[in-house]
């Protein structure tokens, strides 16, 4: 069993579904609201362990209600919460707008996260003990170092989302092994709104570069390797929330398992693919066996095309 540690976000989502989101200044009535356990490291811990890892969880939750909700919901999906320590004061909250095409907008509130500066006794073991490390950065950079330094001094695999989109400091990117952005934070990080031209770019500073690109797949790129793209499964989609993490944790798993990266790849799209059909983030997310028989009808990876004229750096 794939071994994962996570040093991220928990965050409760509270998800206003609308027909068309509000324009600046608008007022639009919305047709239901939920509130349900997210944030992006709890979400790819949760997204990992339901396709059969064995994971950890390292971060914080408020001393309030949703704390014990977010903790709760991690214990359910098999999450090891431990090192998920209490704090005084609020957990962190996302305020999500869903429309009726699946789109979302999302305005994240770190809470209980912004107190993780850095590793807390133990830490650094349990991330010793795993075949990789996942991280996104909806905590601060300094914990986001510090778990990237303790996983590249035992030996395991740093995978990171970069996201929210920021511009990320050298001696981070020195430390990623597998950086995982959607085609928005490429475009963010390295100027380039092609994708391939983004990854090209991003393989100066980390060694493996996967773009997810929504419903048109993923494009992978390596150092010394041609690149390739793995469509997307076409579904319709309801609920774009949480889709990426829920590739990422998937993705996690099958790369701990050894699979060959295309093999990988078209497993977590199968994964995000079942996720975006189904309304929240942990909630929509499917089991092993669940991505195992939607992903026999996967498609077969194709070479990445040549970089569009006039790309901009």
């Amino acid at each position: 069993m794939t071994a994962i540690a996570v040093l991220g976000s928990t965050n409760m989502d509270l998800v206003a579904y609308v027909p068309k989101a509000p324009r600046l200044g608008e007022t639009v009535t919305g047709r239901a609201f939920r509130t349900v356990p997210g944030g992006k490291g709890a979400n790819q811990a949760v997204a990992a362990a339901r396709s059969g890892g064995e994971v950890v969880m390292i971060g914080a939750v408020g001393a309030d209600g949703f704390g014990v909700r977010l903790r709760s919901a991690l214990t359910a999906a098999g999450v090891e919460t431990a090192a998920l320590r209490t704090v005084e004061g609020a957990s962190g909250t996302a305020h999500i707008t869903v429309d009726d095409e699946g789109g979302n907008s999302i305005i994240v509130i770190p809470g209980a996260n912004g107190g993780v500066t850095g590793l807390e006794a133990g830490d650094a073991a349990r991330i010793g003990a795993a075949d990789l490390l996942l991280l996104q950065l909806e905590l601060p950079m300094e914990a986001v170092l510090a778990g990237a330094s303790a996983a590249r001094a035992q030996g395991v695999r740093t995978v990171l989302t970069p996201a929210p989109a920021r511009m990320l400091p050298h001696e981070l990117l020195e430390l990623v092994d597998l950086l995982v952005p959607n085609e928005h934070e490429a475009a963010a990080l390295t100027g380039f709104t092609d994708p391939l031209g983004a990854a090209e770019a991003l393989l100066r500073d980390v060694p493996e570069v996967v773009i997810t690109l929504g419903a048109a797949g993923s494009l992978y790129a390596a150092r010394g390797r041609e690149p390739l793209t793995v469509p997307a499964p076409r579904v319709r989609a309801v609920d774009t929330t949480a889709a990426g993490d829920t590739f990422v944790g998937a993705l996690a798993v099958a790369l701990g398992e050894r699979r060959p990266m295309p093999e990988a790849l078209r497993w977590a799209s199968a994964a995000a693919a079942l996720s975006v059909q189904r309304a929240g983030a942990q909630d929509s997310m499917p089991t092993r066996a669940e991505t195992d028989a939607f992903a026999a009808a996967g498609s077969a990876p194709s070479p990445a095309p040549a970089p569009a004229p006039g790309a901009s750096s």
